[in-house]
């Protein structure tokens, strides 16, 4: 397993430190990374723990998986790759620009 999480359904108001403190009663927690709005600043419900080895990522998956964190039930899982080509500026149809028939 891997050592990044996904954390899913937070509440709006959980900090970094929140989880920071929540995950290291499975293990150490090397990093906390709360997915925020870029216009907005406000949490945007998930984010991302990597812990310090395999074995603690695991303990804090089967611990906290569906965990009750302010009337929300956390979804936690081995967080998967970013799809390759994804993010950024999207939009398009894929086709080229062409002359204009005259």
């Amino acid at each position: 397993m891997a050592r990044k999480l996904y954390v899913g359904n937070l509440p709006y108001d959980t900090s970094e430190q929140d989880l920071q403190t929540l995950f290291a009663g499975a293990g150490t927690v090397d990093t906390v990374n709360v997915m925020r709005d870029m216009a907005t600043g406000r949490a945007r419900g998930f984010a991302f723990v990597e812990m310090a080895s395999d074995e603690e990522a695991q303990n804090a998956v089967s611990t906290l998986n569906n965990y009750s964190l302010g009337g929300r039930n956390l979804t936690v899982n081995e967080a998967r790759p970013k799809p390759q080509g994804s993010g950024g500026f999207g939009g398009g149809s894929g086709r080229r620009r062409s002359e204009p028939r005259w």
